[in-house]
C-alpha cells in the first residue's frame, strides 16, 4: 500500500562497481549522513547468494535503511537499495517502482547498464549522480554516458585509486563531462550531494 506522504526522491545516487567494489562501497555507505530527499542505488557485481549478506554488512555500518530492490519495491527517499539480476526503475502514476528479472540472459549480476539506463528518462526532473567504481569490463559505461548526455552528473575513479582500472578507464574515455576523482574525493562528493 502506498504511503500517503510518498514523494519521488529529488536526488538519486547510482553506484556501479565490480571487482574491488565491496570495500569501497562500504566506506561510502558508512560515511553517508541520514538521507532525507535522496536515495542511493547500488549495482555491485556479485553472485546472487552473496548479495543478502552484503546488504546485511552494509546495514551494520549505515545510518540509513539498506534493502534489496525486489520486484515492485517502492523507491523511497532515505534508503539504500542493492540491485540484482536485471533491475530497472518504472514510473507508475506518481510513484517509482523497481522491476526485476533474473540475470541468466545477462552477462552480469546485477546489470549496471540496465539500472543506469532506466533513469535516463528521469534525469530532467531528478538530480542524478552516476558513479562508476573499480571493476573489470565496461558494464555501466553506456548507462553512465546516456545519463551524462541527459544532464546527470557523472563521476569515476582515477587509475591509481581503482583496484581494477577497467570500467573506470572506459568511463574516463567514453563518458562526456565525467569528473575523475580518487575514492576519498568520490566519497566526499557523494556525502555533499546527499546533504
Amino acid at each position: 500500500m502506498q504511503n500517503s506522504n510518498y514523494s519521488i526522491p529529488s536526488k538519486i545516487v547510482l553506484i556501479g562497481a565490480s571487482t574491488g567494489g565491496p570495500g569501497q562501497i562500504e566506506k561510502i555507505i558508512s560515511s553517508l549522513p541520514i538521507l532525507r530527499n535522496t536515495s542511493v542505488i547500488i549495482a555491485q557485481h556479485m553472485a546472487m547468494d552473496f548479495i543478502p549478506s552484503f546488504a546485511k554488512r552494509l546495514q551494520e555500518h549505515s545510518l540509513n535503511s539498506v534493502t534489496l530492490a525486489n520486484n515492485n519495491t517502492l523507491l523511497e527517499s532515505g534508503n539504500v537499495y542493492l540491485c540484482f539480476g536485471s533491475t530497472i526503475i518504472k514510473k507508475n502514476a506518481s510513484i517509482l517502482n523497481f522491476k526485476t528479472s533474473p540475470s541468466k540472459a545477462h552477462k552480469y549480476n546485477p546489470d549496471i547498464n540496465a539500472i543506469f539506463n532506466s533513469f535516463v528518462l528521469f534525469a530532467k526532473n531528478i538530480e542524478i549522480l552516476g558513479v562508476i567504481l573499480t571493476g573489470i569490463g565496461d558494464d555501466g559505461v553506456d548507462g553512465c554516458k546516456q545519463l551524462s548526455q541527459a544532464g546527470a552528473k557523472a563521476v569515476t575513479q582515477t587509475e591509481s585509486s581503482a583496484i581494477v582500472d577497467g570500467m573506470t578507464a572506459r568511463a574516463r574515455a567514453e563518458v562526456p563531462n565525467i569528473e575523475v576523482l580518487d575514492i576519498v574525493e568520490i566519497r566526499d562528493k557523494i556525502m555533499r550531494f546527499c546533504s
